[in-house]
């Protein structure tokens, strides 16, 4: 579930004429009293020297002193180059849109800024026309309205009061949460964006991100694992990856009456055995499911940290944890950022099976990844990004893996689904419409999209950048890649994607980026990474031309 929790790290205020020296005094409170070395400079260091930068040009940002900022993500590169990632409030209300990443340089002059918006925020009144009981109203309704013929129960809603500044001019809006459960007892939930002056619906998003995939050991083999031995028995925790670990949810759901407020969960009990050998591999056996998932946590984990450094999802070597034999027949899997937890269904063992899978893993664990960095909104264009970013990155952790019951492939959940689905994947990266509905290049409709399809303008272009077009089998998968200008492209490897698109990620994109400026954050990743002149540069500016983003 989409449920963000912004990590306040450096929090500060503007204040009168620019900013207030009370201001930085706060800030600099928070942060180490110990000096930061020029050529060495840490994560406070990158704070403190973003929190000059916001001082000295407030006005070009186009903060004003009804505005506040807290600290999201920092990352500092080799060079000393740092980025710090900032969301905004205004007049104490969150501003979605708000958010902007400032760009130093390794002396900790600011360079530049990338934002979400560029609309000055300027509101006569921040008191609503819409009352807060009709906005949660107008969200039941809207939730009623994506989940027809369904009967839903303990439907709860809860509005809270905004700037949006993500859909044109900034205006007072409710951002509201609905959540319910449907007749299987599975949850539904939406977050419903409406205009607190008209009560228009502005935009509207499912919070349950969803995705399927394959694994172990259901699907991946025989795996090792590292577990942990309490007395006499193994309990399925990796201590060496934070003490992530894997639970049992029985088949019960959540009971949630806000997105980021839940009466009661699905229990989480963690498995344990007698002799360190788990499952059977066959659903009989409960235990197999939990090897899948505690598989697929395992090789995310080691894919971050070997091929970027991040040190867990949130960056903070802390780890999250799995449940499986989630709900009644339970067709999908999710991360939920309120518990920093997986949680996987069984299917309905007709059209899927169970959703364990080892690129369900690193794709559901991605939008965690996404949600402690861009944030990418999940609606529009930017829902299309944030969709793609979890098949692309989750993708290239299947790849990582290496796993001979399970190669490398640019197909989407080919071992989840069965014969009932009706094809041989969820999803096809070299030519996405051949799911029936997703595009395979951009066009002025492509945000309207459920944001499942519309990800396949940026999964085609992933395929693109890695293999290049045209028809070629790779590990006994054919494939053939079209593109929208009928020219070649030559592809530059996964490796090189994955480090593309990891910072643009992290380093450039913010909660509103769109196709256009998807673009351009991977165009100045290639550039950072190697060069403006180089293959690299000159293959994603081709491979995004390819599906028709100039």
């Amino acid at each position: 579930m989409s449920r963000i929790r912004i990590d306040v790290r450096g929090s500060r205020r503007l204040a009168a004429a620019g900013v207030a020296a009370t201001a930085a005094t706060l800030l600099a409170a928070t942060l180490s009293p110990t000096a930061v070395a020029a050529d060495e400079p840490t994560r406070a260091g990158a704070i403190e020297n973003a929190a000059s930068a916001l001082l000295k040009h407030a006005a070009s940002l186009q903060l004003t002193t009804d505005e506040g900022t807290k600290v999201r993500d920092v990352v500092v590169d080799r060079d000393g180059t740092q980025h710090v990632r900032y969301d905004r409030t205004y007049r104490q209300l969150p501003v979605l849109g708000g958010d902007f990443v400032v760009h130093l340089k390794p002396d900790g002059a600011f360079h530049s800024a990338n934002r979400a918006t560029r609309s000055k925020i300027s509101l006569a009144s921040i008191v609503p026309s819409i009352s807060a009981p009709k906005a949660a109203d107008l969200a039941a309704n809207a939730l009623r309205a994506v989940n027809l013929g369904e009967t839903l129960k303990k439907l709860t809603a809860k509005p809270q009061l905004v700037v949006d500044a993500l859909h044109g001019a900034p205006k007072l809006a409710w951002r509201t949460s609905v959540v319910a459960r449907d007749s299987l007892g599975n949850p539904v939930s939406r977050t419903v964006i409406t205009n607190a002056r008209t009560g228009a619906q502005i935009d509207a998003w499912d919070d349950i991100e969803t995705a399927t995939g394959d694994g172990k050991s259901l699907y991946s083999g025989t795996v090792p694992l590292r577990t942990t031995l309490s007395g006499s028995t193994y309990q399925l925790k990796d201590p060496t990856r934070g003490n992530t670990y894997t639970g049992d949810a029985a088949n019960q759901s959540d009971l949630c009456l806000l997105t980021t407020i839940c009466v009661s969960r699905a229990p989480s009990t963690v498995f344990t055995d007698a002799d360190n050998h788990w499952g059977t591999g066959t659903s009989s056996d409960r235990a197999s499911a939990a090897v899948d998932a505690q598989y697929g946590t395992d090789v995310t984990w080691d894919f971050y940290k070997n091929e970027f450094g991040r040190n867990g999802i949130a960056d903070d070597g802390k780890g999250s944890y799995n449940r499986v034999h989630y709900g009644n027949k339970y067709n999908n899997a999710f991360w939920d950022d309120s518990c920093f937890c997986m949680t996987y269904g069984d299917g309905d063992g007709t059209t899927l099976g169970p959703l364990v899978g080892l690129d369900v893993a690193g794709h559901e664990m991605t939008h965690g990844v996404t949600s402690k960095t861009a944030a990418l909104t999940y609606s529009g264009e930017s829902g299309g990004l944030n969709e793609a970013t979890s098949d692309i990155l989750g993708t290239l952790v299947e790849w990582y893996a290496n796993n001979s019951s399970d190669p490398g492939d640019y197909l989407i959940g080919e071992k989840v689904v069965r014969s009932g689905f009706g094809a041989e994947a969820l999803r096809f990266m070299d030519k996405p419409s051949k799911d029936g509905v997703s595009a395979d290049y951009w066009s002025s409709s492509v945000g309207k999209l459920d944001v499942h399809y519309s990800s396949g303008v940026a999964n085609h272009f992933a395929y693109l950048l890695a293999e290049g077009s045209g028809a070629k089998t790779i590990n006994g998968v054919s494939y053939n890649s079209p593109t929208s200008n009928g020219k070649t492209v030559t592809g530059i490897g996964r490796e090189k994607l994955g480090q593309i698109w990891y910072r643009a990620l992290t380093v450039y994109m913010t909660s509103s980026t769109d196709y256009a400026g998807a673009r351009t954050a991977t165009l100045n990743a290639a550039k950072d990474l190697y060069g403006a002149g180089s293959p690299e540069y000159g293959a994603v500016g081709a491979a995004w031309s390819a599906v028709n983003v100039n």
